[in-house]
């Protein structure tokens, strides 16, 4: 029988983040996402800061919790470093999520079990990684719940056949689905061996596919094997210079030669770079870095051209030796084939916008970007040519109060004052419970000075905005009113004011 073994570094994100911001292990550190502790360190949790807790909360039981946002690609980046050293140790390593990796157990080669997992916990700590647990178990779900309860750098083997047996006392929360867990313990159910004992057609019937396989892991029925990772080749490149350059133009010239090398080198393993890190070195050091994405993927041009807006941006202050282009995120060559009619007119597009940035700054050249929000101009954010859209509001979210399909077709860059009144001409409006105080039966749209018959309205899709914050707090009403010319309008009402946000055209 196949033996897995788990290997878990808790609180990665924290772990990673604080690398990356080269902060002192003792200090209290919170990651957030969401505006929510993501993550927490040792010393913040001694504080009382949890996971899930809102950050005014955090920070009022640990005032000097430092704060930072969950970046996930500084967590993959950083666990590259620990998957490399396992691999040294013991090929065909599967990466669950940062943090968190599976393998088979290289028993025989290290001389048992134990053996093999002290190994590897004293090759991670050599890299700084001391807190590294192992969990060694028939099966990959028993194995990562044996290593969440090993101590630090230590492991916990679950003797072979015995998985259901370990898995049995343990609380019913280890199941990764709050919504079944949080009705498994309505219906009393506490442990492992509770939700075990229940016939397995009856939780497929009641809980489908996800529920069907959680039932056979708390089993210890597990028959996943692992997906074996195939380690990234060495595709980053460098470019020397001796003597060391000074002007931007001339390092942009001497670097296209590296530039071709290493989009060649990505496309001869079939992958395309979509996110690049320029690193800038003077004398050995480095003196300027930034990480760069591209809509499509990155050209020599498009490394050339980033190479020297980089430097005129932030011109370095000595000359410099050396243009590192590092790959941070690559995806297969496949997914960006140009279509049977080639990819020539947007090429012309992309080359073109590209020297009007030259000309006029990377900032300077915008398209527009369609992100969640409740109001139309909430909607729209503005992204550099060339750039991905990063940090954008998620689209897939219900965002209580906004409005229906379609959307507006202009949307006013500052609303224009408006007024709906009712039958007797009295103004309309919302009250607090959100609650029309009469029918509208006039209105005047932007650009008119007379009342017009209103024909069809819609609403009112009421909002209350930033309640906590007196200063910033909005309570708005929205209402879509169509005119008996046709005419059809994306109105709002406010403190009893009547205002246009947009025209559906």
């Amino acid at each position: 029988m196949a033996r897995f073994m788990v290997l878990w570094c808790p609180d990665w994100p924290v772990v990673a983040a604080m690398n990356d911001e080269d902060l002192p292990a003792h200090m209290p550190v919170a990651v957030f996402a969401k505006g929510q502790v993501f993550a927490c360190s040792a010393a913040a949790r001694r504080d009382g800061v949890r996971r899930d807790m809102r950050q005014r909360d955090a920070q009022s039981r640990c005032p000097d919790l430092v704060v930072l946002d969950h970046r996930p690609d500084v967590d993959a980046r950083a666990f590259e470093a620990v998957l490399a050293a396992v691999e040294a140790l013991s090929p065909g390593v599967s990466p669950i999520r940062p943090g968190l990796c599976a393998l088979r157990v290289p028993a025989r080669f290290y001389g048992g079990e134990a053996e093999a997992a002290a190994v590897i916990a004293e090759r991670l700590v050599e890299l700084g990684m001391w807190d590294c647990r192992a969990g060694i178990a028939d099966g990959i779900f028993a194995a990562e719940q044996a290593a969440r309860r090993a101590a630090p750098q230590d492991s916990l083997v679950v003797p072979a056949g015995e998985s259901a047996q370990f898995l049995a006392a343990l609380p019913i929360e280890i199941v990764d689905d709050p919504a079944m867990v949080s009705l498994l313990r309505r219906m009393g159910i506490r442990t492992i061996s509770d939700f075990a004992a229940l016939p397995a057609r009856d939780v497929h019937m009641r809980f489908g596919n996800l529920g069907a396989t959680m039932h056979r892991l708390a089993r210890g029925v597990e028959v996943a094997d692992i997906s074996r990772r195939t380690p990234p080749p060495d595709i980053e490149r460098h470019s020397d210079f001796e003597p060391p350059l000074a002007n931007a133009e001339s390092i942009a010239f001497s670097l296209r030669r590296c530039s071709e090398e290493f989009v060649a080198g990505l496309a001869g393993v079939g992958l395309v770079c979509t996110t690049l890190r320029i690193e800038v070195e003077c004398e050995g050091s480095v003196v300027g870095l930034r990480t760069w994405l591209h809509p499509r993927w990155f050209s020599p041009t498009d490394c050339v051209d980033r190479v020297r807006w980089q430097l005129q941006a932030d011109p370095a202050r000595e000359p410099v030796s050396r243009v590192r282009l590092v790959p941070e995120t690559v995806e297969p060559l496949a997914n960006h084939a140009d279509t049977l009619w080639g990819s020539g007119p947007a090429e012309r597009i992309d080359r073109g916008l590209a020297r009007v940035q030259s000309m006029v700054g990377h900032e300077a050249v915008v398209s527009p970007v369609v992100q969640g929000g409740r109001g139309p101009a909430d909607r729209q954010a503005w992204v550099p040519w060339g750039d991905k859209a990063v940090a954008l509001r998620p689209r897939g979210l219900p965002w209580p109060g906004s409005i229906p399909e379609p959307a507006p077709a202009t949307v006013f860059a500052e609303p224009q004052e408006a007024l709906v009144v009712g039958a007797e001409g009295q103004v309309i409006g919302v009250s607090g419970r959100g609650v029309v105080t009469g029918e509208p039966m006039r209105f005047r749209a932007p650009g008119s000075d007379r009342m017009q018959p209103v024909a069809a309205w819609a609403g009112p899709w009421p909002i209350d905005e930033l309640w906590w914050d007196e200063a910033a707090a909005r309570r708005i009403a929205r209402f879509q009113v169509v005119g008996v010319d046709g005419s059809a309008w994306l109105m709002m009402v406010e403190d009893g004011r009547w205002w246009t946000e947009a025209r559906y055209d």
